[in-house]
């Protein structure tokens, strides 16, 4: 099946339907040609509201760390938006809930093998990265500063939400020796590559 074909497919995903706060609507970008793969939780009620990955806040600061645009994030050539889960799963005490179970086994490693071209992934938030980095019992914390371990290939972070200003206020390690160069990646996978 081809990508095209696939991502079809997936946008007429109702396999959750049930368990899912309001109507399916997946919210995932990707081509095959992608250089970059963000792979993320699921989507917020304002990505599912206007059916663009990260259009909110934390997308916003997400694209800051990256050093790109919007146009250059919602480029399909460039980035692949793929989340754990491509429905808004609902709120709870904390936030917005885990992504739905039933979305990565069905769907994740048919679409990831699609994109044959990607050179770098982010990996956002811990069920990502329980996904990307099997068997790491380590926190988030933990997998993050271990960055340069998985690096030029693939890079573990915090998600971008304000949720998690604290953390990064307690580890300005982070933005200062990992936004740095993952900037610098994300620049020399993207300039001039059309």
């Amino acid at each position: 099946m081809s990508a095209r074909a696939l991502m079809n497919e997936i946008r007429q995903c109702t396999l959750c339907r049930e368990a899912l706060p309001l109507p399916p609507r997946p919210v995932l970008q990707a081509e095959a040609g992608a250089r970059i793969l963000i792979a993320a939780q699921a989507p917020g009620k304002l990505a599912h509201d206007s059916g663009k990955p990260f259009d909110d806040p934390s997308g916003d600061r997400l694209r800051r760390w990256l050093g790109v645009d919007r146009e250059a994030f919602y480029n399909p050539a460039l980035f692949a938006l793929v989340p754990m889960g491509f429905c808004y799963p609902g709120t709870g005490k904390s936030g917005d809930l885990p992504p739905r179970p039933e979305c990565a086994p069905q769907w994740r490693a048919q679409l990831l093998a699609q994109l044959t071209q990607v050179e770098l992934t982010l990996v956002i938030g811990q069920y990502a990265q329980a996904w990307h980095l099997p068997g790491s019992d380590r926190t988030l914390t933990q997998r993050v500063a271990r960055w340069r371990e998985f690096w030029p290939e693939l890079v573990p972070l915090p998600h971008p939400s304000g949720r998690n200003n604290r953390w990064l206020k307690i580890n300005p390690w982070f933005e200062a020796e990992v936004i740095p160069a993952l900037q610098a990646r994300v620049k020399a996978l993207t300039t001039g590559a059309f």
